[in-house]
């Protein structure tokens, strides 16, 4: 099983893509991060679901948890205001490394290995060459156990 025969199209965003609409996209697909591309469509990072969730809680309950507990739900409910007027770039880590990328003729295995390697549950399949790189879809961790027990006839 090579990569391009494991990549599936996958909701993908830019930087100049709104925040909350990433968020909600998140949401109704239930998927653990967004491939977030560049001005030319080529893989710039990946923004885990769960980057997403710490843009929304404020920093001084970062800083002390137990702040967390004495928020009233109407308050919470209002987390995702916090998105409001921002840009999937402004939620990116400033040291968010370049999203994990696959070759086409990739293995199952080499695909499993940047997976582990990168701790990404997303890894985009692309052509690369000098001047452009073209994105053919993208593997998910889950996907990829999906295809992968499907092999070993214990489903």
């Amino acid at each position: 099983m090579r990569a391009r025969e494991l990549a599936v199209d996958y909701e993908t965003v830019d930087v100049h893509s709104d925040a909350l609409e990433a968020a909600r996209l998140m949401a109704e697909h239930s998927l653990p991060g967004l491939l977030v591309l560049d001005e030319r469509g080529a893989p710039k990072a990946i923004l885990p679901a769960a980057e997403m969730v710490k843009m929304l809680v404020p920093g001084y309950v970062v800083e002390d948890p137990a702040l967390a507990a004495v928020v009233d739900e109407a308050h919470a409910d209002l987390l995702c205001r916090a998105l409001v007027g921002r840009r999937v770039g402004d939620c990116l880590s400033r040291t968010a490394a370049p999203p994990p990328i696959a070759d086409p003729d990739d293995t199952a295995l080499e695909v499993a290995a940047l997976m582990a390697r990168v701790h990404s549950p997303v890894v985009a399949v692309a052509m690369r060459t000098k001047d452009h790189t073209e994105l053919l879809g993208v593997i998910t961790a889950a996907h990829l156990l999906h295809r992968l027990l499907a092999h070993t006839g214990t489903r």
